[in-house]
């Protein structure tokens, strides 16, 4: 049984600070400072270039991935860490398209993430040989999945409502009909288990800057099934996915499995920090975290409706079809999220009226949660976001 008041104790909370944020950026483990400190003094410092054969530094990539691997259901040794999450949506895209060569229609729905659709767009734009990028309503997205389709990519869990996918059914749904499946577990990767291992998904890509804590920009991460790992082209063909990187080939070769989807040089700053977060979601077990997380989301839902009637769930009620988050729908969110945030209440906001709030077991509790009600009963009912300087809209909402 995850022992979650552990967990709690091993992250920097600010004091008076309750945090329901961490689905969009974790907290910082209290371990990372001095690991990272030590790993630029000792290791870049004293090591300089040694560092990435005495470090360790080219492995951690795919021991890295492994640790997360274990958290998403995946096979060791299939998935790779490295570069960022719209690049690792693009790799994982192309090289579907290219295991479907037939087909013209890439189906996602309206509740994925607005990048990820940015990153079909780009790619299938520069094809040029006349894909189509098919948007239907999350609910519709079954239906859809016909003999004409070419990839699914769908994001598992909605950033803005927090509806969760079935991502066995579709999966099962897509293969029947030869449409091969690219998931995004943005939100889902320590969020709620998964396993992509079971469901037959064929790829799979997420970040570790939410609710994994790696750290503002840590670097993203992508799952190829096994029968696909020799086999997947890699579009972005970077010189630590050739299979001799220091061979120095004048001709790309890919590498051995899900390595080829290794790109450009590996951020060891970051990953260090986040092996700190990696240490921690060491002592969890995702179904614990997901029998917490929902409970916490069931208390914080009673508590809101119940003293807040103005505002309205967004989120799926049933907590079988919901992730990690609670969703609010509310005219005037971003200045009511600006009011709380002032008064230590951190969640966020997300067009046109959406107030996100996450709930992470490993370091928030039901004590935590009937405290952020309180202050957000008093700022709803007393109209205390109704000020100007609550309205003024910054760079990031």
């Amino acid at each position: 049984m995850t022992d979650f008041a552990a967990t709690k104790a091993l992250f920097e909370i600010p004091d008076g600070v309750l945090y329901l944020d961490g689905n969009s950026l974790g907290p910082l483990p209290k371990a990372a400072p001095e690991r990272v400190a030590k790993m630029l003094t000792q290791e870049w410092g004293e090591l300089l270039i040694t560092g990435w054969n005495k470090a360790g530094w080219m492995a951690m990539p795919m021991a890295l991935g492994d640790r997360v691997g274990r958290l998403i259901g995946a096979e060791p040794g299939h998935v790779v860490l490295g570069d960022t999450l719209s690049i690792k949506v693009y790799q994982a895209l192309a090289a579907a398209l290219d295991m479907n060569p037939d087909r013209r229609v890439v189906l996602t729905d309206s509740g994925n993430f607005p990048s990820d659709l940015y990153m079909a767009e780009g790619l299938l734009r520069s094809l040029g040989r006349g894909h189509e990028l098919r948007i239907v309503a999350p609910d519709e997205v079954a239906g859809a999945i016909t003999d004409e389709i070419a990839i699914l990519m769908l994001t598992e869990v909605d950033y803005g409502t927090g509806r969760l996918h079935d991502m066995a059914t579709l999966t099962k749904r897509a293969h029947d009909a030869g449409v091969v499946t690219v998931w995004d577990l943005a939100h889902t990767a320590g969020a709620v288990p998964v396993d992509v291992a079971g469901a037959g998904a064929d790829f799979a890509v997420g970040c570790t800057y939410k609710y994994l804590n790696g750290g503002p920009g840590a670097p993203a991460f992508i799952y190829v099934a096994p029968r696909h790992a020799d086999r997947a082209v890699p579009a972005l063909s970077g010189w630590l996915g050739h299979d001799a990187p220091f061979a120095f080939e004048k001709s790309y070769r890919p590498g051995t499995g899900v390595e080829r989807m290794r790109v450009g040089t590996p951020p060891i700053i970051q990953m260090t920090a986040l092996e700190t977060a990696l240490d921690i979601w060491d002592m969890a077990d995702m179904a614990d975290v997901r029998r917490a997380s929902i409970g916490l989301c069931e208390v914080f839902i009673a508590e809101i409706e119940a003293a807040c009637p103005m505002l309205t769930l967004a989120s799926p009620r049933d907590a079988a079809h919901r992730g990690s988050q609670v969703s609010f729908r509310f005219a005037d969110g971003y200045a009511a999220m600006q009011a709380l945030i002032a008064r230590g209440v951190i969640g966020d906001f997300r067009a046109p009226d959406i107030m996100r709030f996450g709930f992470t077991p490993l370091y928030i509790d039901e004590g935590d949660v009937r405290a952020a009600v309180a202050i957000i009963r008093d700022v709803m009912q007393n109209r205390l976001w109704d000020q100007a300087e609550y309205k003024a809209r910054a760079a990031v909402t």
